[in-house]
């Protein structure tokens, strides 16, 4: 399926699959010293009297190194071997997958489905791309006119791209489908398709988050609701935003590609768990944004909810060069520093003082960090993994506790791993009807990060 994922969501600019570390580039590395040349005087010199004393050569004619010259040229020559390593690597992926690749099927009509419907429409004219939407008014937008009109009326889409209601038409004779159903809905919306999914159709999953009562995964919750355990399945993750792909900027979508089939053999939990817990950390970012508490703050805050994210996601069996990826923390600083983040943009309304429900009230779009962090919160305790960041987000979204007393807490934090020495600071119950155990948190002499009393 690589290949396949290769042909159909590689930008010209990036190369679309993971580096190959057993088969690195043959680098140059600097001299520790400088290079120092010996020139040798040859010239000989009679002994006649009243002779005039040798001279000194012309500088001109034997020139002393240059320190700056020689270092460029080990720069150019190890730039110039990774574009060959590049090259080479490339043109090794180069198949025709893409080729025969006819119909692609795209679950879900919002922003992200939108925009990887246009990029995946744009790398072949003669691929059909089927979008099967719930709305029928964006349906009818994008067969007459060609433009989402809820999401992006001011980017049209390709011409090969359709939009359909009926499922058994969306799916018949699809080569792949791509899934960007929001993960609370996912496991109703496939179980009322399942009949018209074919057993080996591969599944790209493009949803971040957890099953809120279940504390489901994408690569759990697809299979489950298809009832067929096998189901070949990929997540896709990474720093990617639809309106940057809508503009067709830049996007390393597919490097980020994660395989999961049958063997097992990619860090699926890694990359859905950093997927699900930055939208969460986001939203903390974007209090601290809203309250305006600066750069030194927003730095400790996002360090440590990095932290809390890898201790997660590590105990959960996911392999830390995930998380430190582009999969983990380069979807983690898009999330937490940007303002396209649905989830920051949460974070800043509620640190600037509005309340949860008329955000969520006013916005057309999933914030899927709102629903995710009280299923969070409940695999931490599960895997006993102590998190106060993420749930102080909990505790906010639960409405115990203000933005404004949970920020000035955790800048309390003390630096470290913080799961020597515990401390007991409280238990939420969510809106959900779940109950949320918070983290237990201490640090030596330092204070408490979150404490359990409600505002």
């Amino acid at each position: 399926m690589a290949p396949v994922l290769e042909a159909l969501l590689a930008t010209p600019l990036f190369s679309s699959k993971p580096h190959n570390t057993n088969s690195p580039p043959n680098f140059h590395t600097f001299p520790s010293k400088p290079i120092l040349l010996t020139l040798r005087n040859t010239h000989s010199h009679s002994c006649v009297a009243n002779a005039s004393p040798p001279q000194d050569p012309d500088p001109a004619s034997n020139p002393q190194p240059d320190p700056n010259r020689d270092r460029r040229r080990i720069v150019r020559v190890a730039w110039e071997k990774i574009l060959r390593w590049s090259r080479s690597w490339r043109s090794k992926a180069n198949t025709d997958i893409l080729q025969r690749t006819n119909k692609v099927v795209v679950l879900g009509g919002g922003s992200f489905g939108t925009a990887m419907a246009a990029h995946v429409a744009n790398r072949k004219a003669e691929l059909e791309v089927n979008m099967l939407v719930r709305d029928p008014q964006v349906c009818l937008s994008i067969n007459e006119n060609h433009f989402n009109c809820k999401y992006f009326p001011d980017h049209r889409l390709p011409e090969n791209v359709v939009a359909t209601t009926d499922a058994k038409s969306a799916l018949l004779g699809a080569d792949y489908c791509l899934h960007a159903v929001p993960v609370q809905f996912s496991a109703f919306f496939l179980e009322s398709v399942a009949e018209y999914v074919d057993p080996g159709l591969p599944f790209i999953s493009l949803s971040k988050g957890l099953e809120l009562n279940t504390l489901r995964m994408m690569a759990q919750i697809i299979p489950q609701a298809l009832r067929n355990p096998r189901q070949p399945f990929v997540a896709l993750s990474g720093p990617s935003f639809a309106l940057e792909l809508m503009d067709k900027l830049p996007t390393d979508i597919g490097a980020n590609v994660q395989l999961v089939i049958s063997d097992n053999s990619s860090d699926v939990t890694g990359v859905e768990i950093a997927g699900a817990l930055k939208n969460v950390l986001a939203i903390a970012a974007g209090i601290v944004e809203g309250m305006n508490l600066g750069n030194n703050s927003m730095a400790a805050l996002v360090s440590q909810g990095c932290s809390e994210i890898r201790w997660l996601a590590t105990k959960m069996g996911a392999k830390p060069t995930t998380i430190t990826g582009l999969s983990g923390t380069g979807d983690i600083m898009l999330t937490c520093f940007v303002n396209l983040s649905r989830n920051r943009t949460v974070g800043v309304r509620l640190g600037s003082g509005e309340k949860l429900e008329n955000i969520l009230s006013s916005m057309n779009q999933v914030a899927e960090g709102v629903s995710t962090a009280g299923a969070v919160i409940a695999l931490a305790q599960k895997y006993n993994v102590k998190m106060p960041v993420l749930t102080a987000v909990a505790r906010i979204i639960d409405n115990e506790l203000t933005p404004k007393k949970a920020v000035f807490e955790l800048m309390s934090l003390p630096q470290g791993d913080t799961k020597e020495t515990t401390r007991d600071i409280g238990t939420a119950t969510g809106k959900s009807g779940m109950t949320t155990r918070a983290s237990k948190v201490a640090g030596g002499d330092t204070s408490m990060l979150v404490k359990a009393t409600r505002d």
